[in-house]
C-alpha cells in the first residue's frame, strides 16, 4: 500500500471515530468539537482522493481555530453548565489527541517521500491542520477536566493572595 493510500485510510478512520464519538458524547461542546473536526477530516479525505486520482487538488485554507472559537461563542452558556463527563468521553478525547499526534508524525515521514510539489504542499497543509486539531482536542480536554483552572490559564489571570 502506498503511503498516500495509508493517509487516506487514516483520514477515513478518523472520520469514523469522530462520528461515533460525537454520537456518544453527551457534553454539548464536546459533541460540537468532534462535529467541527469531522468537517475538516472529510475535506482532508477529499484532497487526498483528488491527489490519488491525479486531479487538481483545491487546497483551500481551513481555519479550525476560528470554527472552534465560533463554537465557544455560540455555546458559552451550555459550556458553563456543569455536565458530568463520563470516563468514556474523556477517553474519546485522549484517543482523538493520540490519533492527531500519530497523524502528524506519519505526515512528517510522508513529506520526505513526496513525489511532487503538489503532494508536498498538501502534506504540509495536513501537518498544520492536524496540529491545530490536536491543540483543539487538548484544550477541550483541559476545559472539561478542570474548567476553573482552564479559565484562569486562558485568561492569563494572576492569582493574588
Amino acid at each position: 500500500m502506498r503511503s498516500i493510500e495509508i493517509a487516506r485510510k487514516m483520514e477515513t478512520d478518523a472520520i469514523d471515530f469522530y462520528t461515533e464519538a460525537a454520537a456518544k458524547t453527551r457534553y454539548p461542546a464536546g459533541k460540537k468539537m468532534f462535529e467541527v473536526i469531522i468537517v475538516d477530516e472529510k475535506r482532508h479525505l477529499e484532497m487526498i482522493d483528488k491527489l490519488i486520482a491525479n486531479s487538481t487538488v483545491n487546497m483551500e485554507d481551513a481555519h479550525p481555530f476560528e470554527n472552534i472559537k465560533t463554537v465557544f461563542e455560540e455555546m458559552k452558556d451550555q459550556m458553563m453548565e456543569r455536565v458530568a463527563v463520563t470516563d468514556d468521553e474523556f477517553e474519546a478525547f485522549r484517543i482523538a489527541m493520540r490519533m492527531e499526534k500519530e497523524g502528524i508524525e506519519f505526515y512528517r515521514k510522508l513529506l520526505i517521500e513526496a513525489a511532487s510539489e503538489e503532494e508536498k504542499a498538501l502534506i504540509e497543509k495536513l501537518i498544520k491542520e492536524e496540529g491545530e486539531h490536536y491543540e483543539i482536542f487538548a484544550n477541550t480536554y483541559s476545559f472539561i477536566s478542570d474548567t476553573g483552572n482552564w479559565f484562569m490559564w486562558e485568561e492569563h489571570s494572576i492569582v493574588e493572595g
